[in-house]
């Protein structure tokens, strides 16, 4: 069950979508000052839970404009010996599996390719999607107010050494136990993830995981 504030964040990401999207397609003069005075609202609330600049908050609320749609982010899965490439990030020093927001001009395949090479110095060919999920339906330590999806890709390494990016100061190989020891990222992966792609690691014929 979400708390309090996580629900209260979900509705603001609501309000703002609903405030921006109103903005973009309304015909009507007066209908938009209601949709700015309403993304207005939303800006104070926001204000309220995070401790975001004023410019800040003027960035996530222009960053995109039109019809308002989810964030994806990508989690590539690789496994060596039977076990899971992870990365520990130089901002916050926990770890999780390799991954980022997609971009404009690749798949979503080619996203988990991108990423693991960037923050762990090794190619891998995507095998199959494990999972599609959404963030807010999960207990994700969430650290925006953007609206997620997640996948998760199974990949298969390619023979080349592992090296830590820009981004991550160190790349290592665990079992399911060692890993479940380590300071997770949780807004980027969860306990529950880390078991639901060693199970699919074990499983043939996996059926995709989705909400």
């Amino acid at each position: 069950m979400k708390n309090s504030t996580q629900q209260l964040t979900l509705l603001i990401s609501q309000l703002q979508a609903i405030a921006q999207s109103g903005k973009f397609y309304t015909k009507d003069v007066y209908d938009k000052e209601r949709y700015e005075q309403l993304e207005e609202v939303s800006k104070k609330l926001v204000a309220q839970l995070t401790t975001a600049t004023p410019e800040q908050l003027q960035l996530f609320f222009d960053q995109d404009t039109g019809y308002v749609t989810p964030k994806v982010d990508v989690r590539a899965v690789t496994f060596k010996n039977d076990k899971i490439l992870l990365v520990q990030e130089k901002s916050t020093q926990t770890w999780s599996i390799p991954g980022g927001w997609a971009d404009i001009g690749y798949s979503a395949s080619e996203i988990a390719v991108k990423e693991t090479q960037e923050e762990a110095g090794i190619k891998v060919e995507p095998k199959r999607l494990i999972a599609v999920y959404d963030m807010a339906k999960h207990q994700y330590h969430k650290q925006s107010f953007n609206y997620i999806y997640k996948l998760f890709f199974e990949c298969v390494p390619e023979n080349t050494p592992i090296h830590s990016g820009v981004e991550t100061s160190n790349v290592a190989f665990f079992s399911l136990e060692e890993a479940l020891k380590l300071k997770l990222s949780l807004n980027r992966n969860l306990p529950a993830d880390l078991r639901m792609v060693f199970k699919c690691r074990q499983t043939q014929h996996w059926e995709t995981k989705f909400d």
